[in-house]
């Protein structure tokens, strides 16, 4: 049996099944905050010959769908349960008698008001970070301990906003991630979000070319709990930042709980708007530092507790002497050490655990190059001010300092095009293939800037 014809058979008989399967067709469509605005809401009733009966927020919401999402609900409601499929929408608050609204979808869609049903939304949570595996130490004792304060009372404590910050890899992410999960188990109506800066931006530019800033406003205003990751790289994004000011006031004046994580200290972040920076500092703002040498041991055993491991103290006391400034890649060099022994059936030796310790090394080097490093090397190099490789300027040396920038990030990161444009003043992906194109094209015929791109290879990689 093919797997489309098997869901269709398993989707008939369970509505929940049948609307699962319709969201991830359309989560593949529409950007994050469209999906938790207009999908997410919507509640499977009832599915009897082919009709899927569900339930939503409001006729606004109704009227919206219809004009704006009906092509797509109608193919995929097709697609899920086949050509005669029919979708009946049952409005949930309380409206004056009326006659019903009949659905362009299909025509055969009826409104008929029921009770009102709170709305929810996906958190983007990932549910292994929680305050029960994330190891408390010297170097997190107060973020620990501010963040167990606020999933008790968000919004409710004077740490509000909650900034995070500290080096790669020592927990930001976990720790943040812990409270809204946290915040869930205790008061599951709280409506929280969690995200990078990044993704808020793309989801902003998106809004934008769709004209619906004031619907992506309202749906972050609306949280109970805003979680925003790396918030340093909102700097050089002066629209996001001007946006997210405004949001930050609504939530804060509301008593809402704001979350946010940096690598540096609010003070620290130049290229920042001043009344962030300024709002940045009204709560706690606590750091994480790497890990004592008893803390490191204490993850280790933890992480191998986890995997069902026995690995000897010699091993995890080499381990914890030679990884020193990372959790993250503390826990990598556990995993991958487990993995090599269990993959080429080797014994967990010492001998193994030194190999495997030197590899983490020399992969250091390279995950730890940024697009920030590249950015700083680059006008360092050309002597251009760092702000102006995000500006509209056509001048020659500023063009020429950000292309070999995005041809750099391109090269020796992991980042995509998206993300690579974003970082270069909100540009798209398709500038970025351009930046590139142009400096292979300009290497083919000038050997001088083949010389400049090696050289700043090799400043990257010693100063990484």
């Amino acid at each position: 049996m093919a797997n489309s014809e098997l869901t269709k058979e398993t989707a008939v008989a369970d509505p929940t099944l049948a609307w699962k399967n319709c969201l991830l067709k359309i989560k593949e469509h529409v950007s994050q905050m469209t999906y938790n605005t207009w999908f997410l809401p919507i509640k499977p009733i009832e599915l009897q010959d082919s009709t899927l009966r569900v339930q939503i927020p409001s006729q606004f919401f109704w009227e919206w769908i219809e004009e704006h999402f009906n092509d797509l609900i109608s193919s995929t409601i097709k697609d899920v349960l086949g050509n005669n499929a029919k979708l009946t929408y049952v409005i949930s608050e309380d409206l004056p008698k009326a006659e019903p609204l009949e659905s362009r979808l299909n025509n055969q869609s009826q409104v008929i008001p029921e009770k009102k049903q709170k709305q929810t939304i996906e958190s983007n949570l990932n549910s292994r970070y929680t305050f029960n595996n994330f190891i408390k130490g010297e170097g997190n004792q107060l973020a620990r301990a501010a963040a167990g304060a606020i999933s008790d009372n968000p919004g409710g404590t004077s740490f509000n906003p909650f900034f995070v910050y500290g080096g790669v890899g020592l927990g930001k992410t976990h720790l943040i991630q812990a409270v809204g999960n946290e915040i869930l188990k205790k008061y599951p109506d709280k409506k929280v979000i969690y995200l990078s800066s990044d993704s808020f931006t793309v989801e902003f530019v998106e809004s934008i070319q769709s004209n619906r800033v004031n619907e992506f406003s309202s749906f972050y205003r609306g949280m109970d709990v805003l979680i925003i990751d790396d918030i340093q790289f909102l700097i050089g994004k002066e629209k996001t930042q001007d946006l997210f000011f405004h949001i930050f006031n609504t939530l804060h004046q509301s008593k809402k709980q704001i979350i946010l994580s940096s690598d540096k200290p609010p003070k620290e972040l130049k290229g920042l708007d001043e009344r962030l920076i300024s709002r940045f500092q009204w709560g706690l703002t606590a750091d994480i530092q790497p890990p004592e040498w008893e803390t490191r041991i204490a993850i280790l055993k933890n992480k191998a507790e986890a995997y069902g491991m026995k690995v000897s103290n010699e091993i995890l006391e080499y381990i914890a002497t030679n990884i020193t400034s990372n959790i993250r890649e503390l826990e990598g060099c556990l995993i991958k050490l487990l993995a090599s022994a269990s993959l080429n059936s080797k014994e967990l030796t010492f001998e193994l655990a030194k190999q495997t310790v030197k590899e983490i090394a020399t992969e250091r080097k390279i995950n730890n190059i940024t697009i920030e490093s590249i950015t700083n090397n680059v006008c360092d190099f050309l002597g251009v001010a760092e702000n102006k490789i995000r500006d509209k300027t056509r001048k020659k040396e500023i063009v020429l300092a950000r292309q070999l920038a995005m041809y750099l990030s391109k090269q020796l990161t992991k980042s995509s095009l998206k993300t690579i444009g974003l970082h270069f003043g909100g540009r798209d992906h398709s500038t970025v293939i351009h930046a590139c194109n142009s400096i292979e094209n300009a290497k083919s015929s000038d050997e001088s800037l083949t010389n400049i791109i090696d050289t700043l290879k090799s400043q990257i990689e010693f100063s990484s």
